[in-house]
């Protein structure tokens, strides 16, 4: 799950990133013997290069599959079993804390997943530059920074401009999957997907909150938002034909 402090901004297509603004806060954290050694067997396989060119996704992952991109995995619980789930489909992860990386990594190893692929670099300049239009079947955001404080919403991962970007990178009937423990954030979901004309949301509630689909799991993360008192919204809209 995704609880990495996050300033993800989309910006327009061919705008060059201000120096002062990237699409993540690094933060603290020491990588394990364990992960640094799944770094070392496994980042040959898992781990793909950034290159400002489209991927080639059938020669990533070895096989042409439905491609669902999950932007900020945390330590990669989530990830690694909804992937283990839906093995059918193959899973694009950014991610550019090191010690979530080697988790994840670790994680595959340990549970033999296959279906996984890793980019280790800035989300936004992925979807810029390595995602063409209508390349993905879905898009999983969990647990993104809520930047708590009202003069710090403008930093939150999901502003109109990237929602956009990932709408026009989804296929027609695909999904994007967001969630949230924070309230105020969970709403903002709502209204900014909600203002996307390409995209429509899957729910019919007042609130526009989607059921937990059953293949997102409860983690550590959440669990511990839950006993704070913290309910868990899940918004989840799919773009139109």
């Amino acid at each position: 799950m995704s609880d990495i402090p996050d300033d993800r901004h989309g910006v327009p297509e061919g705008v060059a990133y201000p120096k002062t603004i990237k699409s993540y806060v690094r933060r603290a954290g020491r990588t394990t013997t364990g992960q640094a050694r799944a770094f070392e067997e496994l980042g040959p396989t898992f781990l793909l290069p950034y290159t400002p060119h489209p991927i080639d996704l059938p020669a990533a992952f070895g096989r042409s599959a439905p491609t669902i991109l999950e932007i900020g995995f945390g330590m990669g619980e989530a990830t690694a079993h909804i992937a283990a789930l839906r093995s059918a489909e193959n899973f694009l992860c950014c991610e550019v804390h090191e010690p979530g990386v080697g988790a994840l990594l670790k994680r595959i190893g340990e549970q033999g997943i296959a279906n996984i692929r890793i980019l280790a670099h800035d989300a936004v300049e992925v979807i810029d530059q390595m995602l063409p239009l209508q390349t993905l079947d879905g898009v999983h955001v969990f647990f993104p920074d809520p930047w708590h404080k009202k003069k710090h919403n403008k930093r939150r991962l999901l502003q109109p401009l990237l929602v956009a970007k990932l709408a026009a990178r989804l296929k027609p009937g695909g999904y994007l999957h967001c969630a949230t423990d924070w309230q105020p954030y969970a709403q903002q979901m709502v209204e900014v997907l909600g203002a996307e004309p390409l995209l429509v949301n899957t729910s019919a509630s007042a609130d526009g909150f989607a059921p937990k689909p059953d293949y997102r799991p409860l983690t550590k993360f959440e669990n511990r938002g839950l006993k704070l008192g913290h309910g868990v919204a899940d918004v989840v809209f799919t773009r139109k034909p």
